[in-house]
């Protein structure tokens, strides 16, 4: 419940609240705000309890955190067999070992020209560098303050 609060932000709680209830009065708030909890609670195991016994034997393992959409995609999800081999397709692909390889290849580095195709003739053009002048044949972009 208070799991993503910090230290600082749980010290300031404790200021605030002695600065707001003071010090005579913080105990007797602190009794109250947990009773109320607890009743919170109990009330909410009950009303659980409730629905369990009102959805009969057939529901008998049934988990209100699988009403979560996220819960329940998650558990129908590991049940799959084909997501299980899915998974260790995935598990056994390298993706920063292919990249590098690509990068490797795009770059024309030693090691991985053989799995280029733009290296067969040796030369690879770096088609990610800036030309500072257009070729001989190819027209210069079109530029539309100077009409």
């Amino acid at each position: 419940m208070f799991s993503d609060i910090g230290a600082l932000e749980l010290v300031a709680l404790v200021v605030l609240a002695v600065l707001v209830f003071g010090p005579d009065k913080l105990p007797k708030v602190i009794q109250d705000v947990s009773r109320f909890v607890r009743k919170v609670r109990d009330f909410s195991d009950s009303a659980k309890e409730d629905i369990r016994s009102e959805l009969g034997p057939d529901f008998k393992d049934f988990e209100f955190e699988d009403l979560n959409p996220k819960t329940f995609l998650r558990k129908q999800m590991e049940q799959n067999d084909d997501l299980r081999e899915l998974k260790e397709l995935r598990g056994s692909f390298d993706l920063k070992k292919e990249m590098n390889d690509v990068a490797d290849a795009v770059h024309g580095r030693s090691g991985a020209a053989t799995a280029a195709p733009a290296a067969v003739n040796g030369s690879a053009p770096d088609l990610l560098k800036k030309k500072d002048k257009p070729d001989t044949g190819e027209r210069p972009p079109y530029d539309s303050d100077a009409t």
